[in-house]
């Protein structure tokens, strides 16, 4: 290491090693994470951001441009978790029936449990002064949720006949995602969104999937494609 003029160890500043690179973006986001969910959007600042992640602020700023861009960062960061979560499950059963429902309660146990509602509810309250906040998190969660729920359709309709069925061809798979999601996934996920306690829906889960995988098998097998 090279001295300065007064004969002291020069100081080196600028970007860590690459090896410990991942370990100070992954501080900063759990960090972030952490005060977004106790302060909300606005209550958060980088300043108390960078005091939990024990980071400088000058490091978030290097990587981030505005708090935007870290929450946005924050949440992919979770639906990312989440999916490699559903990518590591195999759906279990004798049944269709019960392949699905084990897809069901998989996911909306998952949901339920993670940071995604809590952050989900942290954009929708600053939906009206920053609109496509709400909106860009809301359809980047759809679309990689989307994603791991199509692999798990995929897997579980690989008997009993039903992968034969138009509705489970590739051409017609990204519909049939849709459709579970929107019987079978959203209607807790939504009432969770919206204030709902999360102990409560979290009983209805096992009940609710066996009603909703029902309707879901009939569109699909009497209905066809969409």
């Amino acid at each position: 290491m090279g001295k300065d003029s007064t004969g002291r160890a020069a100081v080196r500043f600028g970007r860590p090693p690459k090896k410990l690179a991942g370990v100070v973006e992954e501080r900063i986001l759990d960090g972030a994470r952490k005060v977004f969910l106790e302060r909300g959007f606005e209550g958060a600042s980088i300043d108390e951001i960078a005091a939990v992640a024990r980071s400088g602020k000058p490091t978030i700023y290097a990587r981030y441009a505005d708090k935007e861009a870290l929450f946005t960062a924050v949440v992919m960061k979770t639906v990312a978790a989440n999916v490699a979560h559903f990518e590591a499950y195999t759906p279990t059963g004798a049944t269709i029936e019960q392949r699905l429902e084990s897809v069901a309660v998989t996911v909306l146990e998952w949901i339920l449990l993670s940071d995604s509602i809590g952050l989900m509810r942290v954009a929708i309250a600053e939906a009206p002064r920053f609109p496509d906040l709400a909106s860009s998190v809301y359809a980047m969660t759809r679309e990689r949720g989307g994603q791991a729920v199509a692999r798990l359709l995929a897997e579980a309709a690989q008997s009993d006949g039903l992968a034969a069925l138009p509705a489970f061809a590739p051409e017609h798979v990204a519909t049939t995602t849709q459709l579970f999601q929107d019987l079978v996934i959203l209607p807790l996920a939504m009432r969770a969104l919206f204030g709902e306690k999360l102990k409560q829906l979290r009983a209805e889960i096992e009940p609710h999937a066996k009603r909703s995988i029902a309707l879901f098998l009939a569109a699909r097998r009497y209905v066809g494609a969409a």
